[in-house]
């Protein structure tokens, strides 16, 4: 396909209210501080085991959206074991906003592990994870998701990274490239850990959740991420996980059809 031969694929990763007038993207700014963090506390870090990171959002009180691959061990493929998985809401400088572990990890049934980097797998790099408990507190609030996105949108994204593991980071405006086969082209600023990180978009007053971090890549020599398209993909990633059962006991994993799945990146 011309559009995947386009982009070279080279490590994939494991917004204020106010958007700004100008055209041009914004760059990162650090959330260090208790006002900066305000609203983004539903943003989180995914500590995989020994494994590294990713970073996560609830979309419901027991729910954290993510990538496919952050399940995945990347050097020998293996499914990580949830029970390993924390979930880590608002880190900032040492300290969360609440602590949860992982019982159940549900990634989408057609993400496949080959043991190489392939932009195709992007479409179906999207799981869900369910926590041990639910997460109620008046300043974690969690996100809508939408599947209302296309070419010249401008998005946002919350992201840890390698380099910035203490505290997320906000790009509060980046904007959809292209959009082909259940993938978007972005210029949004990722790196190793932004995997599963959400792409946001104000839709009707409200910040939504219009796809996640899978990866980043080249397109025409300019630095790009990539990111899933959620149409269809969260709703039937819930009814699957709806069939894990109740929420207690030790951690379930659910390997579907087709469903092993690889890690692009050491986060």
């Amino acid at each position: 396909m011309r559009f995947l031969s386009a982009l070279v694929l080279m490590l994939s990763l494991a917004f204020a209210p106010v958007w700004p007038a100008q055209a041009q993207d914004s760059g990162l700014r650090a959330l260090q501080t208790g006002t900066d963090s305000r609203g983004w506390e539903a943003v989180g870090r995914l500590n995989l085991g020994e494994r590294g990171f990713c970073t996560g959002a609830l979309i419901a009180e027991d729910m954290v959206l993510t990538a496919a691959h952050c399940l995945f061990d990347k050097d020998s493929g293996a499914r990580i074991d949830p029970a390993t998985i924390q979930f880590l809401a608002g880190w900032r400088n040492g300290r969360a906003a609440a602590y949860r572990q992982v019982t159940a990890a549900i990634a989408h049934p057609d993400y496949i592990y080959s043991g190489e980097d392939a932009v195709e797998r992007v479409q179906y790099d999207v799981a869900l994870l369910r926590l041990d408990q639910p997460i109620r507190l008046p300043s974690i609030r969690p996100f809508a998701t939408d599947d209302r996105l296309d070419r010249g949108d401008e998005v946002g994204v919350v992201s840890y990274a390698h380099d910035r593991a203490e505290a997320p980071s906000l790009q509060q405006l980046c904007r959809v490239l292209e959009r082909r086969s259940g993938t978007f082209v972005l210029s949004c600023d990722v790196d190793f850990g932004s995997s599963g990180a959400p792409i946001l978009s104000l839709r009707e007053g409200e910040l939504r959740i219009v796809s996640v971090v899978s990866a980043k890549a080249e397109m025409a020599g300019q630095k790009v991420s990539l990111g899933t398209d959620l149409v269809g993909p969260v709703a039937e990633l819930r009814a699957l996980m709806a069939e894990t059962g109740p929420r207690t006991g030790p951690a379930h994993v659910r390997v579907l059809s087709g469903g092993s799945g690889g890690k692009f990146i050491k986060p």
